[in-house]
């Protein structure tokens, strides 16, 4: 797809305008009753399948949309504008099955996808453990080859949307002896015997996508459950990675710009001094501030989805720096729109103090910020 510099294609606009609709209908009235509850979002999954949204990457040829990377930004940016836990059904969907879209056999992606793309399943993405968070070489998930099977042993933690998702990408180690050359992915499915989950996380945002360990007790799957060949998996992790944190960018830059929207209406319609709050200058400068800083995080998300499409070879920094900018920019945007709803920001009288709490994540999940400015460094530098 080609198109202006400074502007999106009809097709592309009109997907936005389908994705708020549906977000401001079906989503946003829920959002609030989900993050108090800590209930997954059900309503909200079933609109976006309706509107074929919850897993739009798939190809065409499993019964998928066959969206490109930039409308799926587009997506998740609208519906995180409106709840950021509902934001994560169609980018855990892609993070889930990115591994089978980029290394799987057409049996694989015959025998699986289409049912992602129906709605029948989510597909969820387990890669981090206890004492392998950033360091994913570390992991201690076994592989053992028994017969014509391997069995898997292990728990994986942080693992979002475990127990909703039917589907999960694993990693686990084959070889121990060799480091993370020994990582190799597998497909399991949650109704595999010996796959259990713990209790859900009780977290600080984002309270609507459980958040999970998953336990593998001896869980036997085949050859025809690996993906990709055998210690292929540290790569195939962050190939996919380099593809999905520009998702996470998209959730940070709808979470913002949600933010702005609702404290926008407030401070036009707040008087003090006789009036309305967004004629002092003060606050001029703070919503100018934020709507510049925005438009930079969409702008460079939207550049890394192109990237992203195309498999470029700067796509490793870009998506690197779109996530690491974004979700910065979504902590002080958000941060700062508490800040000019006063008094009333803090309350769960208003979104915003949830939209503060759901940006946090954004700046810690699929690689820390930190892990984005080694991985963007060593680009810079080699």
């Amino acid at each position: 797809m080609t198109f202006d510099l400074y502007s999106l294609p009809e097709e592309l606009n009109e997907l936005r305008s389908l994705a708020r609709a549906v977000a401001d209908k079906h989503i946003a009235p829920n959002a609030a009753e989900a993050d108090e509850k800590s209930e997954f979002p059900q309503a909200a999954y079933d609109a976006l399948v309706k509107a074929d949204l919850h897993a739009l990457h798939v190809p065409e040829e499993f019964g998928g949309a066959g969206a490109d990377a930039l409308a799926i930004c587009i997506v998740i940016e609208e519906v995180a504008r409106a709840c950021a836990s509902s934001s994560l059904i169609p980018a855990v969907n892609k993070l889930g099955s990115m591994a089978i879209l980029l290394k799987g056999t057409q049996e694989q992606k015959q025998r699986w996808l289409p049912r992602l793309a129906s709605g029948e399943v989510m597909w969820s993405y387990a890669l981090s453990e206890s004492e392998a968070g950033s360091d994913t070489a570390s992991m201690k998930t076994r592989a053992v080859r028994d017969g014509d099977s391997w069995v898997l042993n292990g728990a994986k933690r942080w693992i979002t949307n475990a127990g909703v998702s039917e589907l999960y990408t694993v990693f686990a180690n084959c070889d121990p002896a060799q480091g993370g050359k020994g990582v190799t992915a597998f497909l399991v499915e949650k109704s595999d015997p010996g796959v259990s989950f713990g209790a859900p996380e009780r977290k600080l945002g984002i309270k609507g996508s459980p958040t999970r360990e998953v336990y593998l007790d001896n869980v036997r799957v085949g050859d025809d459950r690996m993906i990709g060949e055998m210690g292929e998996g540290l790569k195939i992790a962050l190939g996919t990675l380099d593809h999905t944190r520009i998702t996470i960018a998209a959730q940070a830059v709808g979470i913002a710009q949600g933010a702005i929207d609702a404290a926008k209406e407030y401070i036009k319609e707040r008087r003090q001094f006789g009036k309305a709050i967004a004629e002092f200058q003060g606050i001029q400068f703070m919503i100018a501030d934020m709507a510049m800083q925005v438009e930079a995080a969409r702008q460079l998300t939207y550049r890394a989805a192109a990237a992203s499409e195309r498999n470029d070879p700067d796509l490793t920094f870009l998506g690197a720096a779109s996530k690491c900018f974004a979700s910065d920019v979504a902590m002080q945007v958000t941060t700062d729109a508490v800040q000019l709803l006063g008094g009333y920001g803090y309350t769960r009288d208003y979104p915003l103090e949830r939209m503060m709490r759901d940006a946090k994540i954004t700046q810690i999940y699929e690689g820390t910020n930190q892990i984005q400015r080694m991985v963007m460094a060593r680009k810079v530098l080699s």
